[in-house]
């Protein structure tokens, strides 16, 4: 269904103190980026050192700080040190995304607790690192014991939920760009650059309405990316889109400390994007959400129309 409409004759579903919204979020969205997984391999265009080089550079001509969260087994003893050591330099966080990036379903909680331990002993050593879990693919469980049993251990050992707020599917886009250009390395980037911004503003532009649905007020939003090609070519038009559409560009660190941020959601299946799990867990949408969120079914009739 068209997700764009869907809010438009919907009642604000007040979810916690919006009586104390600061300012700055009164007056609009803002948004944080946030880079998952790690995986520094080489892409069709460039290396995966300098695809980061690049993504840092666009953070830092923009004057903010990200977060990224780290899959462990791309944490190498060649590239990753380097990496994860610029990354706490530029003031960025280092979050937690489990070392083998599995999907949690609930079962076994105390084995996927190990899991992110595992992660966890190899970001120790990065000033950037905080105990800020992301899960894979944001599966928090699909029981209530999984979830609850999970959330337990998290909370034993000091985590707290890196949530994102904006889901998106630019892991699709990288993939299809990529299939491109390893046809005709000679593509013009042009229209997936388009392709890929419009999709970035329409999820943000959703998840900023339902958000002011469900909370009553914007948010600092957190963007999920991924360490991929676009993510290396684009992130400074992204941001100047963002900038130039009138959102603030904000520290990863500061969206975090939201008190929204600090709500958990008896949702089942649970995780998606924070706003997506406080709509559903007010009872007020329940036509109206997709599962999951984002995908590429969703996606692939737009770039097949597109002829990308």
């Amino acid at each position: 269904m068209d997700r764009r409409t869907f809010l438009s004759g919907a009642a604000a579903v007040p979810l916690t103190g919006c009586a104390m919204v600061p300012a700055e979020r009164r007056h609009g969205p803002g948004v944080a980026i946030t880079v998952d997984d790690f995986n520094l391999a080489d892409d069709v265009m460039m290396s995966g050192e300098a695809r980061d080089g690049r993504i840092r550079k666009a953070l830092a001509d923009y004057g903010i700080a990200g977060a990224g969260f780290v899959a462990g087994k791309y944490v190498d003893a060649d590239v990753a040190p380097r990496v994860l050591t610029a990354w706490s330099a530029g003031g960025h966080i280092l979050g937690n995304h489990t070392f083998s990036h599995a999907y949690y379903s609930g079962a076994d909680p105390s084995a996927y607790m190990a899991d992110i331990l595992r992660c966890e002993g190899l970001l120790t050593p990065y000033a950037g690192f905080r105990k800020l879990f992301r899960y894979p693919f944001l599966a928090e469980g699909k029981t209530a014991e999984g979830r609850d049993a999970l959330r337990a251990l998290l909370r034993a050992n000091g985590y707290r939920i890196g949530h994102v707020t904006i889901d998106a599917s630019d892991w699709f886009y990288a993939a299809r760009l990529t299939q491109r250009l390893k046809a005709d390395p000679r593509s013009d980037l042009a229209p997936y650059r388009q392709a890929y911004l419009d999709h970035l503003w329409d999820r943000a532009s959703y998840y900023d309405r339902l958000a002011q649905s469900a909370f009553g007020h914007s948010l600092n939003h957190t963007l999920l990316l991924h360490h991929n090609l676009t993510t290396g070519l684009f992130l400074g038009d992204v941001l100047a889109m963002f900038k130039a559409k009138g959102w603030r560009l904000v520290d990863a660190a500061t969206a975090f400390k939201q008190p929204e941020f600090r709500n958990e959601y008896k949702t089942l299946p649970s995780g998606q994007s924070l706003v997506w799990a406080a709509a559903k867990a007010s009872g007020r949408y329940e036509t109206q959400l997709r599962y999951p969120g984002e995908d590429e079914r969703y996606e692939a009739p737009k770039l097949d129309a597109l002829g990308l």
